[in-house]
């Protein structure tokens, strides 16, 4: 269920900027494959005398983003993310999803970013993290879950659990919260991701901020043009382990649920599963990763109807939900103490000029709020069917969290 936050809302008139470059006029999409481009969005900025209304910033890969210019909730606007300009999308699993609009828009290379040698993480002391659900409690859950899968009232169910460690923002009245470039850096280094993102928007008035460093290696959605592809991740295993049956089960499971999804917004019969099962290496850990593509239906070809259709027919994603999803969440909102925030949720950009979006799906992922003083919060979860092992489930979600954990907390601890 998706849940609507007062915003702040700038309106403006949208316009694509176009530029001579060597005598012909082209669009400036900042994609030149010769180097670094900038993009400047064409604002009119009526309740800020002239002034981009904030300081945030964002990196994806290849990408970065600052000067935010507008917020907006996109369980309201949605159609606004298909108007024109670069907006950064954040969604919680559980809450809003809120989306940014930003003034000037950087193309990068493709390469991990280089750490800098002035800039040191300080994270928690490692002794300090805590868990929304103890072993105890998750393994409990798992049996219910199995329970209720013996019923029929499920098939799968994504049981996750939160963990956080106080982490109090910096004195500097510049910063938003503790340095979340030095955190990106050290992940990029040590557990480097496809869809690496890093996002710190200060609060403005009544819209909220966000501060992220996800390492996540899944792919949520996609747009590139009418073609929109789904990568979801189900199964995992340790380096050099094989998969087991429950493993491969759940990933055709959810291949078939997320199929279902796009199938709201296809032409008919353009639903394919490219990938099916694809064993991919990641740092610590090796995952199960199919790959679903369809061609979007001329009714949501960047129509203001595409991205409100893209969310109420997939959102939250199904690797991260369960099957079926409506039964599934309603478990997950029985079993699980703390919110999820944007873990599980969607993470990522999406480009209205280019017709080109990526959003990946919040997993490795920690954020960062001011309540109590400040904390940094990492989720960690697992798949639950009929052939899961309570124990096992268990050991997986320590499995996915160990190392970045780790990272996290340096220099007391290390991987």
């Amino acid at each position: 269920m998706l849940y609507q936050l007062s915003h702040v809302r700038i309106r403006r008139e949208l316009r694509r900027t176009t530029i001579a470059q060597n005598g012909v006029a082209s669009q400036l999409r900042g994609d030149d494959a010769r180097g670094p481009t900038t993009r400047r969005d064409s604002v009119v900025r009526e309740a800020t005398g002239g002034r981009v209304t904030g300081t945030g910033s964002a990196q994806f890969r290849g990408i970065r983003a600052s000067g935010v210019v507008e917020s907006i909730d996109v369980t309201t606007d949605g159609a606004r993310l298909a108007e024109g300009g670069f907006w950064v999308l954040v969604g919680a699993f559980d809450g809003a999803v809120r989306a940014w609009r930003f003034a000037d828009v950087e193309r990068l290379p493709e390469v991990p970013e280089p750490p800098s040698p002035e800039r040191a993480w300080r994270g928690p002391q490692a002794a300090s993290w805590g868990t929304s659900l103890d072993r105890e409690a998750y393994v409990a859950g798992v049996e219910r879950i199995r329970g209720d899968i013996r019923e029929g009232t499920v098939y799968q169910v994504n049981l996750c659990r939160v963990m956080s460690a106080p982490l109090p923002a910096p004195a500097s009245a510049d910063a938003y919260g503790p340095d979340a470039v030095a955190l990106s850096q050290v992940l990029a280094v040590s557990n480097p991701a496809r869809y690496a993102a890093r996002i710190v928007i200060p609060p403005v008035g009544d819209a909220p901020g966000a501060w992220i460093v996800s390492a996540s290696p899944e792919l949520y959605l996609a747009v590139d043009g009418r073609t929109v592809t789904s990568s979801p991740i189900k199964g995992t295993a340790a380096p050099g382990a094989a998969m087991l049956d429950k493993d491969v089960a759940e990933n055709v499971m959810i291949t078939d649920l997320v199929r279902n999804d796009l199938s709201h917004v296809a032409d008919p019969g353009s639903v394919a599963v490219p990938e099916l099962l694809g064993e991919h290496p990641y740092p610590g850990s090796v995952h199960l990763q199919s790959t679903i593509a369809a061609t979007l239906a001329p009714d949501y070809d960047w129509t203001p109807s595409l991205w409100p259709a893209l969310f109420a027919g997939t959102f939250p994603p199904g690797s991260v939900s369960g099957a079926p999803k409506s039964s599934a969440l309603d478990i997950i909102a029985r079993e699980e103490a703390a919110p999820r925030g944007p873990y599980c949720g969607a993470i990522g950009w999406v480009d209205a000029d280019a017709r080109r979006a990526e959003l990946a799906v919040g997993i490795r992922t920690f954020w960062w709020t001011p309540d109590a003083g400040g904390r940094l919060y990492f989720g960690t979860g697992a798949g639950i069917t009929w052939g899961s092992d309570p124990v096992g489930e268990w050991d997986e979600t320590e499995l996915k969290a160990k190392r970045l954990i780790a990272l996290a907390s340096r220099p007391t601890m290390e991987p």
